[in-house]
């Protein structure tokens, strides 16, 4: 009977991690693509000829490192680590009135957005201001996989488990204590 609140106590735990997995490393079904709320471009909208601004989101992103960008619409872009933002020229050859997919890539994971190109009066002259704002915080499990801390919390777990079945193995003495 004891092995019976053994074995329901740990599927209970692995029921509770699994369910707790982050949704950041969910993908979809464009393979290792996920749609991110931490990539950005200014203007999304550009002029022939046209700068536009490339922005990362540390923390909504969970991407600490470099992040590589690219579009047919303009060269291999990379952001590096220290940096929030970069500036790209939008090829002269661009046709007007497409839309182009201009992809993030960080850790193998990558983020698609969109850039039109539109009929306009010549390039803009410079890009669209960075905002740069403060940094509050990582977000709870938005923020990413930390190896240590995985295992911390797996051997936290494994730990409580051990304990409660020592705990429910444990015989009383002659007192019943």
């Amino acid at each position: 009977m004891p092995a019976i609140r053994v074995a329901s106590a740990a599927l209970l735990c692995l029921t509770a991690l699994t369910v707790a997995a982050p949704a950041a490393v969910a993908s979809d079904d464009d393979d290792h693509y996920v749609m991110s709320g931490g990539y950005g471009l200014l203007p999304a909208t550009v002029v022939v000829g046209g700068q536009v601004t490339l922005q990362v989101d540390r923390g909504a992103s969970g991407c600490r490192g470099s992040v590589t960008v690219s579009s047919e619409v303009f060269g291999a872009v990379v952001i590096p680590s220290g940096s929030t933002s970069a500036v790209a020229l939008v090829d002269r050859e661009a046709r007007v009135g497409a839309v182009y997919r201009v992809t993030f890539t960080c850790g193998g994971l990558s983020a698609v957005k969109e850039l039109t190109v539109s009929a306009g009066h010549g390039p803009t002259e410079e890009p669209y201001p960075v905002p740069e704002g403060v940094h509050a915080g990582g977000g709870g499990t938005v923020a990413g996989f930390d190896p240590k801390e995985i295992g911390l919390g797996a051997a936290l777990v494994a730990g409580s488990v051990g304990a409660a079945y020592r705990l429910s193995r444990r015989r009383g003495g002659v007192d019943g204590v």
